[in-house]
């Protein structure tokens, strides 16, 4: 008896904590991303389509005090990546070899905490968030942290023997892609222009 009351108990604190939830799977956000063990810094203006894999990020980057800037163009379904550097309005297209990485929490994640950003005793001025841990089937690691209740990415970090550590704080993010046209493959690759 004893045994089943217990059991009962771990069941129902375990239904207590947070599940993953779902992401919106298009929106466009700004991001900054670093990698401080390769002195790299990111800014970017991002638009992010999970539904049909893509990803365009318009990149100022700073890596070992040398700034360029560039339009990349994640294609996932194709397997291509095409880069265009805004300064020389060069194009580089590669073919994509790493896997499509939702920035919301995989279902499998495990629930770290959670906590709120700002002050909690001022109506308005804070926002709940969730942090959730996990790993990749290829064994890489990740721990994502989101808003409550609304599953908006707040941010990321991602662990792999190949890249280290890379942290990326998503902000000013807006649901939804107002101009899909965002996707077209610059003028300069190939594709129509914009």
């Amino acid at each position: 008896m004893l045994a089943a009351i217990l059991l009962f108990g771990l069941a129902f604190v375990a239904a207590q904590q947070p599940r993953p939830c779902e992401s919106p799977a298009q929106w466009q956000a700004k991001l900054y991303r670093s990698d401080y063990s390769k002195n790299f810094t990111e800014f970017a203006k991002v638009t992010y389509d999970e539904t049909n894999k893509r990803v365009r990020e318009i990149e100022e980057l700073d890596f070992n005090s040398d700034r360029e800037f560039y339009d990349v163009l994640y294609l996932h379904n194709q397997g291509v990546e095409y880069r265009l550097g805004l300064k020389s309005r060069q194009c580089n297209k590669t073919a994509l070899t790493r896997p499509f990485r939702p920035f919301g929490i995989p279902p499998e994640s495990r629930y770290e905490g959670e906590f709120n950003l700002g002050p909690v005793n001022i109506p308005n001025e804070h926002v709940t968030v969730i942090s959730f841990f996990g790993k990749f089937e290829d064994g890489s690691e990740y721990v994502g942290t989101v808003s409550s209740p609304d599953c908006i990415p707040v941010s990321s970090g991602f662990y792999a023997n190949t890249t280290g550590f890379v942290h990326t704080s998503f902000y000013d993010v807006v649901p939804g892609i107002p101009d899909p046209t965002v996707f077209d493959i610059p003028s300069e690759c190939g594709g129509p222009g914009r």
